[in-house]
């Protein structure tokens, strides 16, 4: 079943959150994810929300998205992300996963 990996970031150094998009994409295409979508404002329909863009990433499995997420290649540009945002990054089944 995929999975779907959310984060929201709010954007604290953006030099260092640059160097994480400049390695990024790079990253992203060894692996078997979907860039599903990258959005810098975001409209908010319903409630309240404190961060400043949101991105949504699709998996076929949490075994890929692991595979990505835990990599050394990933680990390492995502030093930058964390010394340059304030972010949550949520992991969700799709529907039907068990």
């Amino acid at each position: 079943m995929p999975v779907y990996a959310i984060a929201q970031l709010t954007i604290t150094d953006p030099a260092a959150y640059q160097r994480y998009l400049e390695g990024f994409f790079a990253v992203f295409a060894k692996y078997s994810g979907t860039l599903l979508a990258a959005d810098d404002a975001p409209e908010v329909v319903e409630g309240d929300w404190d961060h400043q863009k949101l991105v949504m990433m699709e998996f076929p499995n949490r075994d890929a998205f692991e595979s990505w997420a835990y990599s050394e290649e990933y680990q390492r540009i995502s030093e930058d992300r964390r010394a340059g945002t304030t972010s949550v990054v949520l992991l969700a089944r799709g529907v039907g996963a068990p």
